[in-house]
């Protein structure tokens, strides 16, 4: 059932595989009287792909008051879709200007749901996500870009970055050279045939992608693991004590080594140690 009602609809497209798109989606784009996109030419080959034909207004960071002040007259009136050139929209795009101004003046707006690179980005990257803070593109100079790598050097959350190609390598290095080993994972080429997720140490990766040329090409998303002090290590583990102690009068000190490496990710032989001294 179709419940589609005037005002603006913000609808996330695919972002490499035509089959991610949902049935709401497709009926939504297929009944709309106008779609407002990031960029014409592109959204017109996924409704060219989709077997639908709509007016297309193209809106970006420089026209978009513009854009406003042309459909304001008829937004509330009329079916509008919001859509980007993949994945969810307003994330790194165009579009927060046109929100606010529907808000402040009463202007129904709703979210139909669906692919988001940060968020499969986040799944594939074995890192925590319990937690994660989302910086948006990486800056361009390197000074920039090794002013943010100091600054989530002690980022208590799992960190999000999008990355062009022509900035990937600096910023591994920069990653290198100030947080050589925090773990961290590069995503490309989301759910299409040649996905693929580099993991590891920050060298590991960079030593990784530039053995494959072809990987260094398109956009990236980068995610970095959160800060965690040797001491905040070990007050986790304290928090643990008593448990730790019924666990190792039925487990060896090896497979509890493991169990709690699983659910804290603190380094293997710190466990061991600390479970030494607990057992004295």
């Amino acid at each position: 059932m179709n419940n589609f009602i005037n005002g603006l609809s913000i609808v996330a497209t695919p972002i490499g595989n035509l089959e991610d798109i949902t049935y709401r989606a497709v009926n939504i784009l297929r009944d709309c009287d106008i779609v407002i996109c990031e960029n014409p030419k592109h959204s017109l080959k996924l409704l060219n792909k989709l077997g639908i034909k709509k007016k297309l207004i193209g809106l970006h960071d420089y026209n978009e008051q513009r854009i406003i002040d042309q459909i304001k007259r008829f937004i509330k009136s009329k079916k509008c879709v919001l859509i980007s050139d993949a994945g969810s929209p307003l994330i790194s795009d165009p579009g927060y200007k046109l929100v606010q101004y529907c808000i402040e003046n009463t202007i129904s707006i709703t979210s139909i749901p669906g692919p988001s690179s940060v968020i499969s980005s986040l799944q594939l990257s074995g890192l925590p996500i319990t937690e994660f803070a989302f910086f948006g593109f990486i800056p361009k100079s390197r000074k920039k870009i090794e002013d943010l790598v100091n600054e989530i050097s002690k980022e208590k959350k799992t960190s999000v970055f999008f990355v062009s190609n022509h900035k990937l390598i600096i910023f591994l290095e920069c990653l290198e050279n100030i947080i050589p080993d925090r773990s961290i994972s590069i995503c490309k080429e989301l759910t299409k045939v040649n996905e693929f997720v580099f993991r590891g140490f920050p060298k590991k990766v960079k030593n990784d992608m530039l053995q494959y040329k072809e990987s260094t090409k398109g956009e990236f998303v980068a995610v970095i693991d959160k800060y965690t002090s040797k001491n905040q290590e070990f007050d986790e583990i304290e928090l643990y004590k008593d448990e730790l102690k019924k666990m190792s009068k039925k487990f060896s000190l090896t497979d509890i080594v493991e169990i709690v490496h699983k659910f804290t990710k603190i380094n293997k032989n710190k466990i061991y140690k600390w479970l030494l001294k607990l057992k004295k």
